[in-house]
C-alpha cells in the first residue's frame, strides 16, 4: 500500500474528531476507495482553513488556471470541502467526520458502505469520547412553555432566519444503512445546509437549492416524522441541521450501539409528563422516543431523566399534550461553545492533541 495513504490517514487523526488507526487497517481501505494517490497527495496539500483559489494556487506555486479544475475535482469527489465566505469561493481540508464521509453521498456503494460499517465503532468511539461534543440536540419547541426563555441556538427559526441561501441533501446514513439492506422508514431528504452568503451551494457537487419557507417546512415535517434535530454544539456559526433517527444516524446510533456518551450534547430542556392528563396510550414510548427514555410502570409512563436527551420529538403526536419540554434546573444546564474554533480548541485538548493549521 501506497504510504500517501497512510501520511492522510494520520493527518486526518490530528483533527479533534479523529481517525483512527485500527489493527485490520480499514481506515486506510476506506481512503484507497475515496482517494487516487494522487488525489491524496493534493488533498495532504490542503489547509484546515478557507482559502481561494488564488491564495492556494500561489502557495503551491500553480497558475489559478491550473489550480482550479484541480480543486474542483476533488470537490466533487467530496474529498475537500468548498463553500462561500464573505462573497469568495473558498476550499479547505475536513475532518473525515464531520466532513468527508458526508461528503460521499453521490459515491456510496455497497464496498464503502461495508467499509464503514466495519470501521464506525472505532471512529465513533473516538469522535465522541471526550467533551465537549461535536454536535448537539436542538429541542422540537412547539410545546415548550412560552413563558421559558429560549436562547437562538435553541430555536430552529430563529438559527434559519438570518440564512440567505439553503440547500437539502439525501441522509447519507439512510442511504448507507439501506445498502446493509436496513432501509430507514423516513424521508431520505432531511439534511439541510444553510449559509449567510447569497449563491453560497451554486458550486456544491450534491443537493438541490430550496427556498427559505421550503428549508423551514423541511425542519417542521421532520418535527412530525419523530426525527431528531442536530447540529453543531455553538451559540453561533450554524451551517447545517440533520434530522436524525436511532436506526440509522451514525451520531445516535454512536451513543446507543457504540457507547460513545460524548457524540452528542442534550439540550437543556427534558420531557415531562403531566399523570393527570396521560391517557396512557403509549404512543410516545412506542413510537416516538428515540432513546428508551419513556417507559411505562403500572399502566403509567414516566420520563428517565438520565437517557432523555431533550428532543422534544414524543411532544408533537401527544393527543392529550400531557408532555412538554421544561428546561432544566441551572446547575445541569451546559452552555455550548461560542463557535467552532472554540469547540474544535477545547476537544483537541481534552483529546490531548495540538490542531495544526499548516
Amino acid at each position: 500500500m501506497t504510504d500517501v495513504y497512510k501520511r492522510l490517514a494520520k493527518r486526518l487523526d490530528e483533527f479533534p474528531n479523529g481517525f483512527p488507526a485500527t489493527e485490520s487497517g480499514v481506515e486506510l481501505k476506506i481512503l484507497q476507495k475515496i482517494f487516487t494517490p494522487e488525489e491524496a497527495e493534493m488533498t495532504l496539500k490542503m489547509k484546515p482553513l478557507p482559502e481561494t483559489v488564488e491564495a492556494v494556487a500561489e502557495r503551491l506555486e500553480k497558475s489559478v488556471e491550473e489550480m482550479q479544475p484541480i480543486l474542483d475535482n476533488l470537490v466533487e469527489k467530496g474529498q475537500i470541502g468548498s463553500f462561500k465566505m464573505g462573497g469568495q469561493q473558498v476550499y479547505m481540508l475536513f475532518p473525515f467526520v464531520i466532513g468527508i464521509y458526508e461528503f460521499q453521498l453521490n459515491r456510496m456503494d455497497k464496498e464503502l458502505s461495508d467499509l464503514f460499517e466495519e470501521y464506525a465503532p472505532e471512529l465513533l468511539k473516538t469522535a465522541g469520547g471526550f467533551e465537549p461534543a461535536p454536535a448537539r440536540v436542538v429541542p422540537v419547541n412547539t410545546q415548550i412553555d412560552a413563558e421559558l426563555k429560549v436562547f437562538p441556538y435553541e430555536d430552529v427559526r430563529r438559527v434559519l432566519e438570518d440564512a440567505k441561501s439553503f440547500q437539502v441533501n439525501e441522509c447519507i446514513c439512510r442511504k448507507e444503512r439501506a445498502l446493509q439492506g436496513e432501509p430507514c422508514k423516513h424521508p431520505l431528504e432531511v439534511c439541510l445546509t444553510f449559509s449567510v452568503d447569497e449563491g453560497a451551494f451554486d458550486k456544491y457537487p450534491t443537493g438541490k437549492i430550496i427556498s427559505k419557507e421550503e428549508a423551514l417546512k423541511i425542519m417542521a415535517d421532520a418535527e412530525e416524522e419523530g426525527l431528531v434535530h442536530c447540529t453543531y454544539n455553538v451559540e453561533e456559526g450554524h451551517v447545517f441541521f440533520c434530522n436524525c433517527c436511532p436506526c440509522c444516524c451514525g451520531i445516535l446510533r454512536g451513543v446507543n450501539e457504540f457507547k460513545a456518551p460524548y457524540l452528542l450534547a442534550k439540550s437543556n430542556y427534558r420531557a415531562s409528563i403531566d399523570q393527570d392528563e396521560c391517557t396512557a396510550c403509549g404512543v410516545c414510548a412506542d413510537e416516538r422516543c428515540p432513546m428508551g427514555a419513556i417507559v411505562e410502570e403500572d399502566g403509567a409512563y414516566r420520563v428517565v431523566v438520565e437517557r432523555c436527551i431533550g428532543c422534544g420529538v414524543c411532544t408533537p403526536t401527544c393527543p392529550t399534550e400531557a408532555i412538554k419540554l421544561v428546561r432544566k434546573p441551572e446547575s445541569e444546564q451546559i452552555k455550548p461553545p461560542n463557535n467552532l474554533i472554540e469547540l474544535e480548541v477545547r476537544r483537541a485538548a481534552n483529546r490531548g492533541i495540538e490542531i495544526k493549521m499548516d
